[in-house]
């Protein structure tokens, strides 16, 4: 749990997010392959690489043979503010200086007001015949205020982006161009990726510290804990952790799960060790593995009716007609049976069928990569608010999970299913 609640508190961004789960990679004795680079690949040996410095794919080959892999999928970004280029607005009538910023994602909106915010990301600066990318943190806390209820009694909560949701950072003196020249120079400034994020501390709350209340818990929380699963488990297949961009705004980047980037890197790990991937591909199985609604306290009317969903009440299976959530009979099936097999416990969800629900990975990879996939997450409450809440012991559940998700043995034939 403390290795977890630090992750989430340093990974600011979706490029501290991968930065963070790559120094874990290489703490456990993986090695890094480049794209432009032709790959060696040997039985027994533990890879990653990285696209973008957002998206990150890491791999386990066993000495034994192969007959599939095994794949989980989490995404590396959340709901936030992106500065815009040029941020700074200067208010002519007071000596407050704004940022200008645009809504990367569908954010609760009023979580974000009244926090203490900080600003990070990544620069990239002119060094004459290279360009150097630059993680950048800034120590500075602003905030976007709200307006007193005395100014606003109808309390609608309906925010414009571009006038309520624009952080102030401090008064005339000092403008953003001045405050980012504190860490990089800005006159060889190029061009820069930053983010809004809550700097607010995770902490275990509820009378017997049941629940942890963090930011980005969707997705970082499966994120790490695949990458964690991974480096644990003694893989019979190749086991293979995805952790992807761009998700939270439609997954269309070059390193997205729209992308060529996951079935890329099938290719060459099927290459490289004289494999064919289609035969492979036949006894895979991929993981989708996004976080879920709990049913909420205050509101039980938004949850369906027969699929009470709560946390610390185990895994969350996620079902929908339309597939929109890729979960059928078969990998179902497979991951209950599994689940069953090592004493954890799972949830079935739908989303009532009056609601349109959100989407995941799993529909989108599966256009690149045809494999069965079941759709699920740890269940959790206000998702896409700056604190999201999330259940401990489902915590658990997950990682012993996906541990035994990468261990297994998966052959299908016809319509008999083996697992060992």
């Amino acid at each position: 749990m403390k290795e977890l609640i630090e992750f989430l508190e340093k990974s600011f961004t979706c490029y501290h997010a991968i930065q963070n789960l790559e120094e874990k990679l290489v703490a456990g004795k993986f090695l890094k392959l480049e794209e432009d680079k032709k790959w060696q690949l040997e039985a027994g040996k533990n890879y990653y690489v990285i696209r973008n410095a957002s998206s990150l794919i890491a791999f386990k080959v066993p000495n034994k043979d192969v007959t599939g892999f095994h794949i989980v999928a989490s995404h590396s970004d959340s709901p936030s503010y992106k500065l815009k280029p040029k941020p700074t607005i200067k208010d002519g009538r007071t000596s407050y200086i704004k940022l200008n910023t645009e809504g990367y994602g569908g954010m609760i909106d009023y979580s974000w007001l009244d926090r203490p915010l900080g600003i990070a990301g990544r620069v990239f600066i002119d060094e004459g015949l290279t360009i150097q990318e630059k993680l950048v943190n800034f120590n500075e806390t602003i905030v976007i205020p709200s307006l007193a209820i005395h100014l606003n009694r109808a309390q609608e909560n309906k925010f414009n982006p571009q006038i309520d949701m624009l952080p102030l950072l401090g008064s005339n003196d000092k403008s953003f161009e001045d405050v980012l020249g504190q860490y990089v120079p800005i006159d060889k400034v190029l061009s820069t990726e930053l983010f809004l994020y809550n700097k607010e501390k995770a902490e275990l709350v509820g009378a017997n510290k049941e629940y942890l209340l963090a930011p980005r818990l969707d997705d970082l929380e499966c994120a790490y804990l695949s990458i964690d699963s991974l480096m644990k488990a003694d893989n019979q297949n190749i086991a293979m952790s995805v952790i992807l961009n761009n998700e939270e705004v439609g997954s269309g980047s070059a390193n997205a799960a729209n992308s060529s980037f996951v079935f890329d890197v099938i290719k060459r790990i099927a290459k490289s060790l004289a494999l064919d991937y289609q035969q492979l591909l036949a006894n895979s199985l991929l993981v989708s593995a996004d976080n879920a609604h709990a049913e909420h306290p205050n509101h039980q009317e938004k949850a369906d009716a027969t699929h009470v969903v709560l946390m610390n009440q185990g895994i969350v299976i996620k079902h929908q007609a339309a597939l929109r959530y890729t979960t059928d009979g078969l990998s179902a099936a497979i991951f209950k049976k599994m689940c069953n097999d090592i004493d954890v416990k799972w949830q079935d969800y739908t989303n009532r069928s009056d609601q349109r629900g959100g989407s995941t990975l799993g529909a989108i990879l599966q256009s690149h990569v045809s494999i069965p996939c079941v759709d699920l997450g740890l269940p959790q409450l206000a998702m896409h608010s700056t604190m999201e809440l999330t259940g401990v012991k489902d915590i658990d559940y997950m990682r012993k999970a996906l541990q035994k998700y990468y261990e297994m043995k998966l052959k299908i034939t016809g319509n008999l299913i083996t697992i060992q």
